[in-house]
Protein backbone atom coordinates (compact mmCIF):
# COMPACT_ATOMS: atom_id res chain seq x y z
CA UNK A 1 0.00 0.00 0.00
CA UNK A 2 1.49 3.30 -0.71
CA UNK A 3 1.42 6.07 1.70
CA UNK A 4 -0.13 9.49 0.11
CA UNK A 5 1.85 12.15 0.05
CA UNK A 6 -0.22 15.84 1.02
CA UNK A 7 -3.81 16.77 0.72
CA UNK A 8 -3.95 16.83 -3.31
CA UNK A 9 -3.48 14.32 -5.47
CA UNK A 10 -0.23 14.24 -7.51
CA UNK A 11 -1.31 15.56 -10.95
CA UNK A 12 1.37 15.58 -14.21
CA UNK A 13 0.46 18.92 -16.44
CA UNK A 14 1.81 18.71 -20.42
CA UNK A 15 0.32 21.04 -23.18
CA UNK A 16 -1.02 19.67 -26.82
CA UNK A 17 -4.70 18.79 -25.51
CA UNK A 18 -7.50 19.03 -27.99
CA UNK A 19 -11.31 19.37 -28.20
CA UNK A 20 -11.45 21.40 -24.65
CA UNK A 21 -12.92 24.92 -23.88
CA UNK A 22 -12.28 26.80 -21.15
CA UNK A 23 -14.55 29.81 -20.36
CA UNK A 24 -16.81 27.94 -21.77
CA UNK A 25 -20.02 29.28 -19.33
CA UNK A 26 -19.05 32.48 -21.14
CA UNK A 27 -21.66 31.35 -24.07
CA UNK A 28 -24.41 32.63 -21.98
CA UNK A 29 -22.74 36.42 -22.75
CA UNK A 30 -22.01 35.47 -26.44
CA UNK A 31 -25.83 34.51 -27.13
CA UNK A 32 -27.23 37.39 -24.94
CA UNK A 33 -24.94 39.68 -27.42
CA UNK A 34 -26.91 37.87 -30.32
CA UNK A 35 -30.19 37.34 -29.05
CA UNK A 36 -30.62 41.41 -27.52
CA UNK A 37 -28.87 42.49 -31.23
CA UNK A 38 -25.73 44.14 -29.37
CA UNK A 39 -23.55 43.12 -31.94
CA UNK A 40 -25.50 44.28 -35.00
CA UNK A 41 -26.37 47.66 -33.20
CA UNK A 42 -22.98 48.47 -32.19
CA UNK A 43 -21.57 47.14 -35.34
CA UNK A 44 -24.12 49.93 -37.54
CA UNK A 45 -23.36 52.57 -35.17
CA UNK A 46 -19.17 52.48 -35.41
CA UNK A 47 -19.93 52.03 -39.25
CA UNK A 48 -17.60 55.37 -40.15
CA UNK A 49 -14.68 53.90 -38.56
CA UNK A 50 -14.92 51.01 -40.28
CA UNK A 51 -11.86 51.11 -42.70
CA UNK A 52 -11.87 50.13 -46.19
CA UNK A 53 -10.71 46.55 -46.95
CA UNK A 54 -10.43 46.53 -42.68
CA UNK A 55 -10.35 42.69 -41.73
CA UNK A 56 -12.37 43.08 -38.37
CA UNK A 57 -15.27 45.37 -37.56
CA UNK A 58 -14.96 47.93 -35.34
CA UNK A 59 -18.30 46.99 -33.37
CA UNK A 60 -17.10 43.29 -33.11
CA UNK A 61 -13.56 44.44 -32.02
CA UNK A 62 -15.38 46.70 -28.91
CA UNK A 63 -17.84 44.33 -28.22
CA UNK A 64 -14.74 41.61 -27.88
CA UNK A 65 -12.84 43.97 -25.66
CA UNK A 66 -16.14 44.32 -23.35
CA UNK A 67 -16.13 40.53 -22.96
CA UNK A 68 -12.96 40.53 -21.96
CA UNK A 69 -13.84 42.73 -19.15
CA UNK A 70 -17.21 40.74 -18.12
CA UNK A 71 -14.71 37.76 -17.53
CA UNK A 72 -12.58 39.56 -15.32
CA UNK A 73 -10.26 41.03 -17.75
CA UNK A 74 -8.63 44.85 -16.71
CA UNK A 75 -6.50 45.99 -19.39
CA UNK A 76 -7.05 46.09 -23.08
CA UNK A 77 -4.24 43.12 -23.79
CA UNK A 78 -7.27 41.19 -21.94
CA UNK A 79 -8.54 40.32 -25.14
CA UNK A 80 -6.29 37.38 -25.52
CA UNK A 81 -8.14 34.91 -23.74
CA UNK A 82 -11.28 35.41 -26.17
CA UNK A 83 -8.55 35.22 -28.86
CA UNK A 84 -7.67 31.65 -27.64
CA UNK A 85 -10.95 30.57 -28.26
CA UNK A 86 -11.85 31.27 -31.58
CA UNK A 87 -14.59 28.85 -31.89
CA UNK A 88 -16.21 30.39 -29.08
CA UNK A 89 -15.94 34.38 -30.20
CA UNK A 90 -15.20 33.88 -33.23
CA UNK A 91 -12.05 35.77 -34.86
CA UNK A 92 -10.72 38.01 -31.90
CA UNK A 93 -8.32 41.38 -33.45
CA UNK A 94 -4.45 41.73 -32.56
CA UNK A 95 -3.59 44.18 -29.71
CA UNK A 96 -2.47 46.38 -32.14
CA UNK A 97 -5.32 46.36 -33.79
CA UNK A 98 -7.58 46.77 -30.85
CA UNK A 99 -5.36 50.02 -29.61
CA UNK A 100 -6.04 51.59 -32.86
CA UNK A 101 -9.55 51.10 -32.66
CA UNK A 102 -9.50 52.54 -29.05
CA UNK A 103 -7.39 55.74 -30.50
CA UNK A 104 -9.29 56.35 -33.35
CA UNK A 105 -12.98 56.66 -30.93
CA UNK A 106 -10.86 58.72 -28.49
CA UNK A 107 -9.65 61.07 -31.30
CA UNK A 108 -13.33 60.89 -32.41
CA UNK A 109 -14.46 62.46 -29.14
CA UNK A 110 -18.41 62.89 -28.54
CA UNK A 111 -19.06 61.86 -32.14
CA UNK A 112 -17.84 58.31 -31.11
CA UNK A 113 -19.47 58.52 -27.71
CA UNK A 114 -22.93 59.34 -28.89
CA UNK A 115 -22.49 56.56 -31.16
CA UNK A 116 -21.99 54.08 -28.43
CA UNK A 117 -24.23 55.33 -26.40
CA UNK A 118 -27.57 55.50 -28.95
CA UNK A 119 -26.65 51.63 -29.73
CA UNK A 120 -26.87 50.81 -26.26
CA UNK A 121 -29.67 52.82 -25.46
CA UNK A 122 -31.45 50.84 -28.24
CA UNK A 123 -30.62 47.40 -27.30
CA UNK A 124 -31.70 48.02 -23.85
CA UNK A 125 -35.05 48.85 -24.93
CA UNK A 126 -35.52 45.88 -26.72
CA UNK A 127 -34.16 44.05 -23.35
CA UNK A 128 -36.59 45.36 -21.24
CA UNK A 129 -39.15 44.08 -23.90
CA UNK A 130 -38.06 40.48 -23.90
CA UNK A 131 -37.90 40.81 -19.93
CA UNK A 132 -40.97 41.66 -19.73
CA UNK A 133 -41.86 41.35 -15.56
CA UNK A 134 -38.32 40.93 -14.94
CA UNK A 135 -38.04 44.55 -16.45
CA UNK A 136 -37.03 47.16 -14.02
CA UNK A 137 -39.43 49.06 -15.43
CA UNK A 138 -41.84 46.24 -15.19
CA UNK A 139 -44.15 48.24 -13.10
CA UNK A 140 -44.29 51.37 -15.43
CA UNK A 141 -41.74 53.30 -13.29
CA UNK A 142 -37.62 53.18 -12.60
CA UNK A 143 -35.54 54.39 -10.52
CA UNK A 144 -32.05 55.98 -11.33
CA UNK A 145 -29.57 56.19 -8.77
CA UNK A 146 -26.58 58.75 -9.04
CA UNK A 147 -22.99 58.54 -6.76
CA UNK A 148 -19.27 59.48 -7.12
CA UNK A 149 -16.76 57.27 -7.45
CA UNK A 150 -13.19 57.47 -6.58
CA UNK A 151 -10.33 55.58 -9.45
CA UNK A 152 -7.38 55.72 -7.93
CA UNK A 153 -3.84 56.08 -10.39
CA UNK A 154 -0.30 55.10 -9.74
CA UNK A 155 1.07 57.08 -12.52
CA UNK A 156 0.32 60.34 -14.29
CA UNK A 157 -2.86 60.23 -16.31
CA UNK A 158 -4.27 62.74 -18.02
CA UNK A 159 -6.76 64.69 -15.23
CA UNK A 160 -5.39 62.38 -12.34
CA UNK A 161 -5.19 64.53 -9.36
CA UNK A 162 -5.25 64.74 -5.40
CA UNK A 163 -8.69 63.96 -4.89
CA UNK A 164 -10.95 64.84 -1.40
CA UNK A 165 -10.02 61.74 0.38
CA UNK A 166 -5.98 62.60 -0.01
CA UNK A 167 -5.83 60.00 -3.15
CA UNK A 168 -4.76 60.54 -6.71
CA UNK A 169 -6.58 59.56 -9.58
CA UNK A 170 -9.81 60.60 -10.80
CA UNK A 171 -13.52 60.91 -9.91
CA UNK A 172 -16.45 59.52 -12.01
CA UNK A 173 -19.74 60.12 -11.63
CA UNK A 174 -21.92 57.19 -12.46
CA UNK A 175 -25.75 56.04 -12.58
CA UNK A 176 -27.46 52.68 -12.38
CA UNK A 177 -30.94 51.85 -12.89
CA UNK A 178 -31.77 50.10 -9.82
CA UNK A 179 -33.43 46.32 -10.52
CA UNK A 180 -34.98 46.26 -7.01
CA UNK A 181 -34.40 43.36 -4.48
CA UNK A 182 -34.90 40.55 -7.11
CA UNK A 183 -32.21 41.77 -9.29
CA UNK A 184 -28.83 44.19 -9.79
CA UNK A 185 -28.77 46.54 -11.58
CA UNK A 186 -27.60 48.24 -15.20
CA UNK A 187 -25.06 51.48 -15.94
CA UNK A 188 -27.00 53.81 -17.74
CA UNK A 189 -24.13 57.13 -17.62
CA UNK A 190 -20.25 57.19 -16.56
CA UNK A 191 -18.66 60.71 -16.67
CA UNK A 192 -14.94 60.68 -16.09
CA UNK A 193 -13.79 64.09 -14.20
CA UNK A 194 -10.73 64.77 -12.61
CA UNK A 195 -9.97 63.79 -8.84
CA UNK A 196 -10.51 67.02 -7.49
CA UNK A 197 -13.75 67.60 -9.31
CA UNK A 198 -16.62 68.73 -6.65
CA UNK A 199 -19.02 65.94 -4.90
CA UNK A 200 -21.53 68.58 -5.23
CA UNK A 201 -20.97 70.41 -8.81
CA UNK A 202 -24.64 70.76 -10.15
CA UNK A 203 -23.48 71.03 -13.70
CA UNK A 204 -22.45 67.33 -13.58
CA UNK A 205 -25.25 65.97 -11.88
CA UNK A 206 -27.26 67.47 -14.00
CA UNK A 207 -24.86 66.09 -17.70
CA UNK A 208 -25.00 62.65 -15.61
CA UNK A 209 -28.77 62.46 -15.55
CA UNK A 210 -29.24 63.99 -19.01
CA UNK A 211 -26.74 60.93 -19.84
CA UNK A 212 -28.78 58.67 -18.12
CA UNK A 213 -32.26 59.47 -19.20
CA UNK A 214 -31.21 58.97 -22.43
CA UNK A 215 -30.40 55.58 -22.02
CA UNK A 216 -34.15 54.65 -20.99
CA UNK A 217 -37.28 54.23 -23.17
CA UNK A 218 -38.60 57.56 -24.37
CA UNK A 219 -41.77 57.39 -22.42
CA UNK A 220 -39.22 57.48 -18.86
CA UNK A 221 -37.71 60.20 -20.18
CA UNK A 222 -39.30 62.54 -18.02
CA UNK A 223 -42.52 62.20 -15.82
CA UNK A 224 -42.78 61.58 -12.32
CA UNK A 225 -42.45 57.83 -12.69
CA UNK A 226 -39.09 58.43 -13.10
CA UNK A 227 -37.20 58.73 -9.82
CA UNK A 228 -33.82 60.16 -9.34
CA UNK A 229 -32.20 59.23 -6.49
CA UNK A 230 -28.76 60.61 -5.11
CA UNK A 231 -26.58 61.39 -1.97
CA UNK A 232 -26.33 64.71 0.21
CA UNK A 233 -24.20 65.36 -3.13
CA UNK A 234 -27.64 66.19 -5.37
CA UNK A 235 -28.77 68.46 -2.85
CA UNK A 236 -28.57 71.79 -4.43
CA UNK A 237 -30.83 74.63 -5.42
CA UNK A 238 -29.66 74.18 -9.45
CA UNK A 239 -29.89 70.50 -9.76
CA UNK A 240 -33.33 70.11 -8.02
CA UNK A 241 -34.33 73.36 -10.13
CA UNK A 242 -33.44 71.28 -13.24
CA UNK A 243 -35.22 68.46 -12.39
CA UNK A 244 -38.41 69.58 -11.73
CA UNK A 245 -38.47 72.11 -14.69
CA UNK A 246 -41.88 72.66 -16.60
CA UNK A 247 -41.79 69.84 -18.98
CA UNK A 248 -39.35 67.36 -16.62
CA UNK A 249 -41.57 67.13 -14.14
CA UNK A 250 -39.29 64.11 -12.76
CA UNK A 251 -39.59 62.83 -9.25
CA UNK A 252 -36.11 62.88 -7.06
CA UNK A 253 -35.37 61.65 -3.37
CA UNK A 254 -32.46 63.47 -2.83
CA UNK A 255 -30.50 63.71 0.61
CA UNK A 256 -29.76 66.99 2.23
CA UNK A 257 -26.94 68.03 4.41
CA UNK A 258 -27.82 69.01 8.12
CA UNK A 259 -27.57 72.95 7.92
CA UNK A 260 -28.20 74.40 11.11
CA UNK A 261 -31.80 75.95 10.03
CA UNK A 262 -32.71 72.04 9.85
CA UNK A 263 -31.09 71.30 13.01
CA UNK A 264 -33.58 73.85 14.60
CA UNK A 265 -36.16 72.60 12.72
CA UNK A 266 -35.61 69.42 14.01
CA UNK A 267 -35.20 70.27 17.68
CA UNK A 268 -38.95 71.58 17.09
CA UNK A 269 -40.43 68.15 16.37
CA UNK A 270 -43.00 67.14 19.44
CA UNK A 271 -42.04 63.64 20.30
CA UNK A 272 -45.14 62.31 19.11
CA UNK A 273 -44.85 62.85 15.71
CA UNK A 274 -41.80 60.25 15.31
CA UNK A 275 -42.83 57.74 13.79
CA UNK A 276 -40.73 53.91 13.92
CA UNK A 277 -38.59 52.88 10.60
CA UNK A 278 -39.09 50.33 8.63
CA UNK A 279 -36.53 47.32 8.25
CA UNK A 280 -36.63 45.54 4.21
CA UNK A 281 -38.73 43.67 5.02
CA UNK A 282 -41.65 45.73 6.65
CA UNK A 283 -40.84 45.25 10.15
CA UNK A 284 -40.16 48.06 12.31
CA UNK A 285 -36.23 48.89 12.80
CA UNK A 286 -35.09 48.96 16.26
CA UNK A 287 -34.33 52.12 17.25
CA UNK A 288 -35.13 54.62 13.96
CA UNK A 289 -37.46 56.58 13.97
CA UNK A 290 -38.42 59.06 11.11
CA UNK A 291 -40.37 62.92 10.75
CA UNK A 292 -41.54 65.05 7.95
CA UNK A 293 -40.22 68.89 8.73
CA UNK A 294 -41.86 70.32 5.38
CA UNK A 295 -43.90 73.26 7.43
CA UNK A 296 -41.12 74.57 9.83
CA UNK A 297 -38.02 75.49 7.87
CA UNK A 298 -38.14 78.31 5.00
CA UNK A 299 -38.43 76.53 1.59
CA UNK A 300 -39.53 79.32 -0.15
CA UNK A 301 -36.27 79.53 -2.59
CA UNK A 302 -36.81 75.42 -3.18
CA UNK A 303 -39.12 74.10 -5.69
CA UNK A 304 -42.16 74.30 -5.13
CA UNK A 305 -43.80 70.48 -3.70
CA UNK A 306 -40.34 69.51 -1.79
CA UNK A 307 -40.66 67.62 0.89
CA UNK A 308 -38.14 67.23 3.95
CA UNK A 309 -37.71 64.34 5.97
CA UNK A 310 -35.74 63.57 8.63
CA UNK A 311 -34.38 60.05 10.18
CA UNK A 312 -32.75 59.41 13.58
CA UNK A 313 -31.13 56.38 15.00
CA UNK A 314 -29.31 55.13 17.40
CA UNK A 315 -25.30 54.83 15.73
CA UNK A 316 -23.61 51.73 15.66
CA UNK A 317 -20.94 50.81 17.88
CA UNK A 318 -18.31 52.82 17.73
CA UNK A 319 -19.25 55.31 15.29
CA UNK A 320 -18.70 59.01 15.69
CA UNK A 321 -21.56 61.42 16.47
CA UNK A 322 -21.24 64.79 14.48
CA UNK A 323 -22.25 68.17 16.13
CA UNK A 324 -25.46 68.54 14.38
CA UNK A 325 -26.65 65.34 16.00
CA UNK A 326 -29.05 65.07 18.56
CA UNK A 327 -28.97 63.46 22.05
CA UNK A 328 -27.07 60.49 21.22
CA UNK A 329 -28.66 60.24 17.87
CA UNK A 330 -27.64 59.85 14.48
CA UNK A 331 -29.40 62.37 12.59
CA UNK A 332 -29.87 62.18 8.23
CA UNK A 333 -32.29 64.43 6.03
CA UNK A 334 -33.60 63.88 2.77
CA UNK A 335 -35.74 65.33 0.34
CA UNK A 336 -38.53 64.31 -2.58
CA UNK A 337 -41.48 65.86 -3.79
CA UNK A 338 -43.47 62.48 -3.72
CA UNK A 339 -46.76 63.39 -2.75
CA UNK A 340 -48.38 61.44 -0.44
CA UNK A 341 -46.98 57.82 1.16
CA UNK A 342 -46.07 56.76 4.35
CA UNK A 343 -42.94 58.75 5.94
CA UNK A 344 -41.28 55.34 6.70
CA UNK A 345 -42.26 53.56 3.08
CA UNK A 346 -40.12 56.87 1.71
CA UNK A 347 -37.85 57.01 4.12
CA UNK A 348 -36.96 53.10 3.34
CA UNK A 349 -36.90 54.22 -0.97
CA UNK A 350 -34.62 56.13 -0.26
CA UNK A 351 -32.38 54.36 2.26
CA UNK A 352 -32.49 51.90 -0.52
CA UNK A 353 -30.08 53.94 -2.44
CA UNK A 354 -27.05 51.85 -0.68
CA UNK A 355 -27.92 49.68 -3.76
CA UNK A 356 -25.70 51.87 -5.59
CA UNK A 357 -22.31 51.28 -3.82
CA UNK A 358 -23.21 47.17 -4.53
CA UNK A 359 -23.53 48.43 -8.39
CA UNK A 360 -19.81 50.37 -7.84
CA UNK A 361 -18.29 48.10 -6.40
CA UNK A 362 -19.27 45.30 -9.02
CA UNK A 363 -17.93 47.78 -11.56
CA UNK A 364 -14.89 48.27 -9.66
CA UNK A 365 -14.34 44.12 -10.16
CA UNK A 366 -15.44 44.66 -13.69
CA UNK A 367 -12.59 47.12 -14.54
CA UNK A 368 -12.96 50.43 -12.73
CA UNK A 369 -10.36 49.74 -10.52
CA UNK A 370 -7.98 51.22 -12.69
CA UNK A 371 -7.70 53.50 -15.86
CA UNK A 372 -5.81 51.62 -18.10
CA UNK A 373 -4.69 54.32 -20.53
CA UNK A 374 -3.04 57.59 -20.43
CA UNK A 375 -5.46 60.54 -22.05
CA UNK A 376 -8.94 61.66 -20.85
CA UNK A 377 -10.24 61.16 -23.87
CA UNK A 378 -8.79 56.92 -24.14
CA UNK A 379 -10.05 56.50 -20.77
CA UNK A 380 -13.86 57.59 -21.48
CA UNK A 381 -13.93 55.08 -23.99
CA UNK A 382 -12.93 52.69 -21.29
CA UNK A 383 -15.77 53.57 -19.63
CA UNK A 384 -18.70 52.94 -21.97
CA UNK A 385 -16.42 49.67 -22.57
CA UNK A 386 -17.02 48.93 -18.90
CA UNK A 387 -20.68 50.04 -19.56
CA UNK A 388 -21.29 47.38 -22.03
CA UNK A 389 -19.52 44.54 -20.08
CA UNK A 390 -21.82 45.69 -17.26
CA UNK A 391 -25.02 45.81 -19.39
CA UNK A 392 -24.08 42.35 -20.27
CA UNK A 393 -23.60 41.20 -16.84
CA UNK A 394 -27.01 42.65 -15.92
CA UNK A 395 -28.75 41.43 -18.85
CA UNK A 396 -28.08 38.00 -19.11
CA UNK A 397 -29.33 37.06 -15.51
CA UNK A 398 -32.59 39.42 -16.30
CA UNK A 399 -33.23 37.48 -19.27
CA UNK A 400 -31.95 34.12 -18.70
CA UNK A 401 -31.21 33.17 -14.79
CA UNK A 402 -34.31 33.12 -11.81
CA UNK A 403 -34.66 33.05 -7.99
CA UNK A 404 -30.93 33.57 -6.27
CA UNK A 405 -28.75 33.16 -9.42
CA UNK A 406 -30.34 35.85 -10.57
CA UNK A 407 -29.31 38.12 -8.06
CA UNK A 408 -25.61 36.39 -8.24
CA UNK A 409 -22.52 39.44 -8.51
CA UNK A 410 -19.70 39.74 -11.28
CA UNK A 411 -17.51 37.41 -9.13
CA UNK A 412 -19.69 35.04 -8.31
CA UNK A 413 -21.27 34.61 -11.80
CA UNK A 414 -17.70 34.36 -13.40
CA UNK A 415 -16.63 31.60 -10.54
CA UNK A 416 -19.51 29.13 -10.94
CA UNK A 417 -21.27 30.36 -15.06
CA UNK A 418 -18.26 31.55 -16.89
CA UNK A 419 -14.84 29.63 -15.43
CA UNK A 420 -16.56 26.31 -16.61
CA UNK A 421 -14.62 24.20 -19.28
CA UNK A 422 -16.48 22.04 -21.68
CA UNK A 423 -15.54 19.35 -24.23
CA UNK A 424 -16.02 21.13 -27.75
CA UNK A 425 -17.62 18.48 -30.38
CA UNK A 426 -18.45 19.14 -34.10
CA UNK A 427 -21.59 16.24 -34.70
CA UNK A 428 -24.29 16.27 -37.25
CA UNK A 429 -23.01 19.83 -39.13
CA UNK A 430 -23.54 21.36 -35.24
CA UNK A 431 -20.58 22.93 -32.61
CA UNK A 432 -21.97 21.37 -29.37
CA UNK A 433 -20.22 22.03 -26.20
CA UNK A 434 -20.59 19.80 -23.19
CA UNK A 435 -20.07 20.56 -20.05
CA UNK A 436 -18.79 18.27 -17.55
CA UNK A 437 -21.43 16.44 -15.77
CA UNK A 438 -19.46 17.18 -12.20
CA UNK A 439 -19.70 20.76 -12.15
CA UNK A 440 -22.11 21.47 -9.80
CA UNK A 441 -23.47 24.30 -11.81
CA UNK A 442 -23.74 22.44 -15.34
CA UNK A 443 -27.88 22.24 -14.84
CA UNK A 444 -27.81 26.35 -14.09
CA UNK A 445 -25.71 26.65 -17.25
CA UNK A 446 -27.79 24.20 -19.86
CA UNK A 447 -31.15 25.79 -18.28
CA UNK A 448 -29.97 29.77 -18.68
CA UNK A 449 -28.83 28.47 -22.68
CA UNK A 450 -31.95 27.13 -23.07
CA UNK A 451 -34.14 30.18 -22.50
CA UNK A 452 -31.66 32.50 -24.11
CA UNK A 453 -31.99 30.09 -27.47
CA UNK A 454 -36.02 30.24 -27.06
CA UNK A 455 -36.07 34.19 -27.32
CA UNK A 456 -37.09 36.05 -30.76
CA UNK A 457 -33.93 36.60 -32.83
CA UNK A 458 -33.58 40.22 -33.55
CA UNK A 459 -35.19 41.62 -36.90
Amino acid sequence: MKQRIGSYPRVRVEGGGRGVVSQAGSVLLVETVRKTGLDQAISVALTPWHKPRAVHDPGKILLDVALAVALGGDCLADVGMLRAEPGVFGPVASDPTVSRLVDALAASGPKALSAIRSARAEVRGRVWELAGASSPAADGGVIVDIDGVLVLAHSEKQDATATWKKTFGHHPLVAFVDHGQTGSGEPVAAVLRPGNAGSNTASDHITTTQLALAQLPKPLRRGRQTLIRTDSAGGTHAFLDWLTRRGRWLSYSVGMTITEQIHQAVLKIPKRAWTPAYEADGTERPGAWVAEITDIPDLSTWPKGMRLIVRKERPHPGAQLRFTDLDGLRLTCFATNTKGGQLADLELRHRRRARCEDRIRNARDTGLRNLPLHDTTQNQIWLEIISIALDLLAWMPMLALTGDTRRWEPKRLRIRLFSAAAQSVHTGRRHWLRLTARWPWTPVITRAMDRLQALPNPD
